[in-house]
């Protein structure tokens, strides 16, 4: 299986972020057990993962909709349909079309946590230990045992700035030699380096460069303004960092 898959299904949301619309079939569903979920061969729904949850969205077919709502885990893209929808059934030939509102502010959030990231790791060294993100809101952790004082506006403005910057962000595959050429290409602690073949990139151009599955938007820019609502305490090694979209 190629990095362009999940399964049998090929992943447009990998090829193209703001695609919204596209022609496709159902190889599998079971319209009696719903739970089950619906494979396509070509989806641009993002299944989740990364912090980042599923896409919502509707698939289009004979004249009725289906609302889908999250995926399961499984060897291929599970689709789940909303409680009470219509399942199309195998072979069915649908249009699908993701939320936009929702997957946009959800592009937006993730690629303001990468900005945050990238400022955290160039001005403090510290790796993160965890996190979360909705539309318009998200939180990190990061292993930073103290903070000066003003920390907390000082990172605000720090992101900022770089959002300001309007840097690009650029996603490419490369090979594995290539990504361990990287230093801190994966910028979790305890986890490790991707093994796979090929690996997926997401570069803010001269901030920040992570292994990452992720969707996210053409450049800083895009994501507004950003504001630092809170810093917690989470032991002794670790901060909480939540941010907000605010334009």
């Amino acid at each position: 299986m190629g990095i362009d898959h999940h399964g049998r299904t090929h992943r447009l949301d990998w090829e193209d972020a703001t695609l919204r619309k596209w022609d496709c079939t159902v190889l599998w569903s079971d319209p009696a057990d719903p739970d089950q979920g619906i494979v396509l061969d070509r989806s641009a729904f993002y299944p989740g993962g990364g912090g980042q949850p599923p896409d919502h969205g509707v698939l289009i077919w004979q004249g009725v909709q289906t609302r889908i709502v999250g995926t399961r885990k499984g060897d291929d893209l599970y689709l789940l349909p909303a409680p009470g929808d219509p399942v199309p059934p195998p072979g069915t030939t649908v249009v699908g079309a993701i939320d936009d509102d929702r997957r946009s502010a959800l592009m937006r959030t993730h690629s303001g946590l990468h900005v945050l990231c990238g400022a955290v790791f160039r001005d403090f060294n510290a790796l993160v230990t965890g996190g979360n993100m909705e539309p318009g809101e998200a939180r990190m952790d990061f292993n930073l045992p103290e903070v000066p004082p003003g920390f907390k506006q000082s990172l605000e403005d720090a992101v900022n700035a770089e959002i300001a910057a309007d840097r690009k962000i650029v996603v490419r595959l490369i090979s594995a030699e290539e990504a361990n050429a990287i230093p801190d290409l994966v910028r979790t602690q305890f986890v490790a380096p991707p093994t796979m073949p090929q690996v997926r990139v997401v570069d803010i151009v001269g901030l920040d460069v992570q292994a990452d599955g992720g969707t996210h938007v053409a450049s800083t820019g895009q994501i507004g303004r950003v504001v630092v609502t809170k810093v917690e305490s989470k032991g002794r090694q670790n901060r909480r960092v939540r941010i907000k979209l605010v334009s």
